[in-house]
């Protein structure tokens, strides 16, 4: 099996497990350092002790996080046992990138509002609704127009992390706004169609089952991209939607912009909106759901946050005297 053809089976059968395509990409690139790090040896004639070998460079050379090293190793068993079909034994024997132990990076309610008011347009929207609900980056770039219930003040996230869905609330104050941005975005992609294109990407197999699906407004990103692209499979002029790097060089510098000292991303809005909740007193199970984490213990995290520091302990030097 040739290099090419090796990739291409990756992509297969990452397919048929429905893998996300990001995670498809990330597994990608690991099996090509892992080929490259071997001087171009076919995986077929390497083994568990190359796969160890790769780990420990990672670890003692490139000196990578150990969520970056698990990662390696993930996408490394699945070339193993869902390709070539010879699964690893059991990975051991290779120096373990060490887990640091690190806080989530929060703000304060009068910094998110600092930030957001040095925003304007869609990323101001769009920042606001990563605070507001929770989202996550991805989870906000890929919402479509059917999973926004504004009436109910509800919004659905389909296939987040780990393939689970859930529910989240809408903020009120952003009701207004995002009526009046989908019916800019009803207008695009009307313009779209009425010249050949408006079409959008379906999941899974969607694209067979209804194929006038791509076409239809509930389908349509709520956040489209600005310009369409030609999708030569399909023989389409597609619209995708916005991409990450958009809001991330936004949020970068509106935060310096308001003059936060510190390191603001997108994901922190995330951050600071579960600590915030769970200041207001909500219970940490609710900030769960919200959050869609697996395990209460992920949630958790956010309680040392919000009990350290100038929170839950009083300074010697603000104790008066006598």
């Amino acid at each position: 099996m040739s290099g090419s053809r090796l990739l291409t089976r990756v992509r297969e059968r990452a397919a048929v497990r429905r893998y996300s395509p990001r995670t498809v990409d990330v597994y990608v690139r690991w099996i090509v350092r892992f080929v490259r790090f071997h001087h171009l040896q076919h995986p077929a004639a390497l083994g568990d002790a190359a796969v160890r070998t790769f780990l420990t460079h990672l670890a003692s050379e490139r000196k990578v996080a150990a969520s970056t090293q698990n990662q390696a190793l993930a996408a490394l068993q699945f070339l193993y046992g869902e390709v070539l079909e010879r699964p690893l034994g059991p990975v051991q024997g290779f120096l373990v990138a060490k887990v640091p132990r690190r806080l989530p990076n929060v703000l304060s309610q009068d910094a998110v509002r600092r930030v957001l008011n040095a925003m304007n347009g869609t990323p101001h929207l769009m920042a606001a609704l990563l605070y507001g609900t929770g989202l996550r980056l991805s989870e906000c770039c890929q919402l479509r127009v059917k999973d926004l219930d504004l009436d109910r003040r509800e919004l659905r996230v389909r296939g987040g992390k780990g393939g689970r869905d859930r529910i989240t609330m809408v903020p009120e104050s952003l009701v207004v706004p995002l009526r009046a941005h989908l019916r800019a975005v009803k207008v695009l992609m009307a313009r779209r169609a009425s010249t050949g294109g408006g079409y959008v990407t379906l999941p899974g197999a969607m694209d067979r089952k209804a194929p006038g699906a791509s076409r239809q407004w509930g389908w349509c990103w709520v956040f489209p991209a600005a310009r369409e692209y030609w999708d030569r499979v399909a023989g389409q002029r597609r619209t995708h939607h916005l991409h990450q790097t958009v809001l991330q060089r936004a949020v970068a510098e509106a935060a310096r912009c308001a003059g936060i000292g510190q390191r603001v991303g997108c994901h922190t809005f995330r951050h600071s909106f579960a600590t915030h909740l769970l200041e207001a007193g909500y219970d940490i199970r609710t900030v769960q759901e919200l959050l869609g984490h697996r395990d209460v213990s992920t949630t958790m995290i956010y309680t040392h946050v919000l009990n350290r520091g100038g929170r839950g302990v009083r300074s010697p030097l603000d104790v008066p005297a006598g």
